[in-house]
């Protein structure tokens, strides 16, 4: 590999293949990407899923903004926040995901077939999000102050990154099937004190807090790399839709069980993160309703 790369700078005419390869990726992206602006212009509901998505993420970046006038939010504030997140979550899950998914299922044709291939689903989507947890490297936010061994910054991002992706392919799924009931409106809020606390956690391994602002709306801006797989998957047949609602909502109530819930519910904080849950539940509810 030395070699080649000592003959590419020696010999000046052994760098037309790399210019070739460029050139290639340049032309090939180029295609991909006027293949996608024709595809989202014959799908103006998959568009639909993937700006709600976009528009989910960005709150991230906009509850961080606060960093920049203000301490970070107290360990006693912490508790509710989470649980506001993971309420507003657990009710999105249910409301713009398994109950669409049932009453597509209970009018279909083929109720017990697509019933139980609904039941699998919605494990594959927790057995997906459980090995994704385990196979890739990551530090929960919530640990970084507590921890006496801070860890790596790129080690929470990628925590932030597994947390956000289910929650764009939930809501890219819903937008584009037309059942959002509220459901982008309620992860852009609940994404705004997430964001506070992703962007206090950058400060706590020492990210400048315009940079932890800055980092905080990229980790958000994952989410719509998930809205683009929940488009494509929203806008599938009509007898797939329970199967990849049932798949979503399975990861959206992993990231609950798992992160959320436990975070909320720490030593000392059990009643705030309680309180919190049930209003985030509320809130959701309510916005349910409302659309």
């Amino acid at each position: 590999m030395t070699q080649l790369v000592i003959q590419h700078y020696a010999k000046p005419q052994s760098r037309l293949p790399l210019w070739v390869g460029l050139t290639m990726t340049a032309v090939s992206l180029a295609f991909l990407i006027a293949q996608g602006v024709q595809w989202f212009a014959a799908h103006p509901q998959a568009l639909k899923g993937l700006e709600a998505s976009l528009f989910a993420g960005a709150a991230t970046g906009i509850g961080a903004l606060p960093l920049l006038f203000m301490r970070r939010p107290s360990e006693r504030m912490m508790a509710p926040m989470l649980g506001l997140a993971g309420g507003m979550m657990l009710a999105a899950s249910l409301f713009s995901l398994l109950v669409p998914a049932v009453q597509a299922v209970s009018a279909s044709a083929n109720v017990g077939l697509l019933a139980a291939a609904s039941g699998i689903a919605f494990l594959a989507g927790v057995t997906a999000m459980q090995n994704l947890d385990r196979l890739w490297p990551h530090a929960h936010v919530e640990e970084v102050e507590s921890s006496l061994r801070q860890p790596q910054l790129q080690l929470v991002v990628a925590a932030i990154a597994i947390h956000n992706l289910p929650e764009g392919l939930a809501v890219g799924i819903a937008a584009t099937a037309g059942i959002d009931h509220g459901m982008s409106l309620g992860i852009a809020l609940q994404n705004i004190p997430e964001g506070w606390i992703v962007a206090s956690a950058m400060l706590a391994l020492g990210v400048a807090p315009v940079r932890a602002a800055l980092i905080a709306l990229a980790t958000g801006l994952v989410e719509p790399v998930g809205g683009l797989f929940g488009a494509l998957a929203g806008s599938l047949a009509e007898v797939t839709l329970p199967l990849a609602l049932a798949a979503a909502a399975g990861a959206m109530l992993w990231v609950v069980s798992h992160e959320m819930i436990p975070a909320s519910l720490k030593a000392g904080r059990i009643s705030a993160g309680t309180a919190g849950l049930g209003a985030g539940f509320a809130a959701m509810t309510a916005l349910a309703a409302i659309y």
